[in-house]
């Protein structure tokens, strides 16, 4: 191929990448290593980092646009970015779960799984064991997602306050808390306040409680 056709091929790809990234997919070996085509790529469609050189998914600016565009795109990045905290902070800021694609040391981090789980609560499954059993992590979760108390440690399912705030947020956020606070009724009401079908996740005891049995029929 000339030179003149390599230019000419090369804008062609770029200009294609721009009105849709994911095109990179089929474009050469060599222009999946250039970096002008995969950075414009990338910021249409952050899942196009896939089909990038290695090299270019060792790219901190080229991960980063990715995963603003499409967080789950953190998976394609080097196992050097997977552990770069700019990058995946970006990610799951966006989108919780892309936590999972973090190295094991950023999921251990506090401020990275914070960041997590106050967009997806579910995301505290892929935390550390250390971080499931954190009141501030876990409390931080359960605020804005009551369901991150499913994935919480057995000790915190047990924690009164985190468990009051979590059934605050999710009435059904009851079942996964511990027996015992399961049969708390100061717990159960803030739980059937919030969702009356929670009143199924409590002690046989309170189920049977006529003012609960009201409340949750409203």
């Amino acid at each position: 191929m000339t030179t003149k056709n390599i230019i000419i091929d090369k804008e062609n790809v770029l200009k294609s990448v721009k009105n849709c990234g994911w095109t990179l997919a089929s474009a050469s070996a060599e222009l999946r290593a250039d970096r002008e085509i995969v950075l414009a790529a990338v910021s249409d469609f952050g899942d196009a980092l896939q089909y990038a050189s290695a090299e270019l998914r060792a790219d901190k600016e080229i991960c980063l646009a990715a995963v603003k565009n499409s967080a789950g795109s953190l998976q394609y990045a080097s196992k050097e970015l997977k552990a770069d905290r700019d990058v995946v902070l970006a990610a799951v800021t966006s989108w919780g779960s892309a936590l999972q694609y973090a190295s094991a040391e950023l999921r251990a981090d506090r401020e990275i799984v914070i960041a997590a789980v106050k967009n997806r609560g579910a995301a505290l499954v892929f935390a550390s064991k250390e971080l499931k059993n954190d009141r501030d992590v876990v409390l931080a979760g359960v605020k804005i997602h009551g369901w991150t108390l499913a994935y919480a440690s057995d000790e915190l399912k047990n924690d009164r306050e985190i468990a009051l705030a979590a059934v605050k947020e999710n009435g059904c956020a009851l079942e996964p808390a511990s027996k015992a606070l399961r049969a708390d009724r100061e717990i159960v009401l803030a739980a059937v306040t919030q969702n009356g079908e929670a009143l199924e996740f409590a002690s046989d005891e309170l189920q049977g409680d006529q003012a609960l049995i009201n409340l949750a029929n409203l």
